[in-house]
């Protein structure tokens, strides 16, 4: 059986498959490579069956939506590894192995991402992961390389290896069995936010994730929804509260959720002042939504929360809205919290050096 199973999600995206899939076939080897379709109405499927025989399709008879769509593709692997790779993903040569390496070197670890660049702006960081994901104390993500909506020029500058709180969905690496032993995505996020309640959830049962800079990839970004669609807004402000939501403990959220639920206010009102009426309506639905679908946001179990602990090491204590518009930080090496995890040297050092011992290293066997 082949290592790892790379799963590009489809939605009447016969351009992105016809623009991006030659590189994903070139560039992945020994892997499988499958699209699993969300029941699209273009000519995707006549594509793959025309143009490429040898890449399996998952024909689903609905459109599931992004998050319950992998987990029903996933249900369907067995494969060690999955790579879950938005269609608007270029990859880039031996983008796989050096991912793999890492997290055959160490079985706590059950996530990676790679590095994301922008495929429209290659020198930059791409907004969707970056090099790698956190999240404030509100549950609002930024990543090395991008503080809400500023990305940065990659230098070379978060070219080490390096533990991160979340792996961003566009490129996401995880061990098949913890997925499944999870639960994988929550469906009733249907989409956005999903994986960063995923790898949340992740930390709560003692794993770890990575990122792994010796691997690129290029993402388009908004190839199902652009920046500045309400549909977007929505589901990211009504997502972030229930990921909050399900994720805290009880004491933290008696002052975290009103104070997440206050700035959502806010933002609906900023969003007016910026004439974006579309945006502030998105903003106060997805707050009232949120509140009337309280039961079917399913919280993590008390038991797991005082196992594992409230706080992951790799998660910021700060308020990343007020150290952007009230302290001026708009670059990640800016955040006091970023210099705080620099200060920690990762086990793997830079670009995958395993030179170093550590005690929580497990050797898992390398493929030849």
């Amino acid at each position: 059986m082949e290592p790892a199973a790379v799963v590009i999600l489809n939605y009447n995206g016969v351009h992105f498959l016809e623009q991006f899939l030659p590189s994903v076939v070139s560039y992945s080897s020994g892997h499988r490579i499958i699209v699993a379709d969300n029941a699209s109405t273009d000519s995707s499927l006549d594509f793959l069956r025309e143009n490429y025989p040898s890449v399996e399709v998952f024909a689903f008879s609905e459109n599931y939506g992004f998050a319950e769509g992998y987990n029903q593709a996933l249900n369907r692997i067995e494969n060690t590894y999955s790579i879950l790779l938005n269609s608007d993903a270029e990859v880039t040569p031996h983008w796989i192995d050096p991912v793999l390496k890492l997290m055959d070197q160490d079985s706590s670890i059950a996530a990676c991402q790679p590095k994301v660049r922008a495929y429209h702006r290659k020198n930059y960081f791409e907004h969707a992961g970056a090099a790698g994901g956190y999240i404030d104390t509100l549950g609002y993500p930024f990543c090395r390389g991008r503080i809400l909506d500023t990305t940065e020029e990659d230098c070379g500058q978060y070219d080490s290896v390096a533990p991160i709180f979340w792996a961003t969905g566009a490129c996401f690496f995880v061990r098949t069995e913890v997925y499944k032993s999870l639960g994988g995505f929550d469906s009733n996020f249907f989409a956005h936010m999903e994986e960063i309640d995923l790898c949340w959830r992740m930390h709560r049962a003692g794993y770890q994730l990575y990122c792994q800079p010796a691997s690129v990839v290029y993402h388009v970004g908004g190839g199902t929804m652009s920046a500045n669609n309400p549909r977007k807004t929505y589901l990211n402000f009504r997502n972030s509260t229930a990921m909050l939501y399900k994720n805290e403990s009880v004491v933290r959220l008696l002052w975290k959720l009103p104070a997440k639920l206050g700035l959502d206010l806010l933002a609906a009102l900023v969003f007016l002042g910026q004439q974006k009426p579309q945006d502030a309506g998105a903003a106060l639905r997805a707050t009232r939504d949120f509140i009337g679908k309280l039961p079917q946001w399913e919280r993590v179990s008390v038991e797991q929360i005082r196992t594992v602990g409230g706080v992951s090491s790799v998660q910021s204590p700060g308020l990343l809205v007020f150290a952007r518009y009230l302290l001026g930080k708009k670059y990640f090496q800016d955040l006091a919290f970023a210099q705080q995890l620099s200060s920690t040297k990762s086990d793997y050092g830079s670009f995958g050096d395993d030179s170093g011992s550590s005690p929580r290293k497990q050797s898992l066997g390398t493929r030849e």
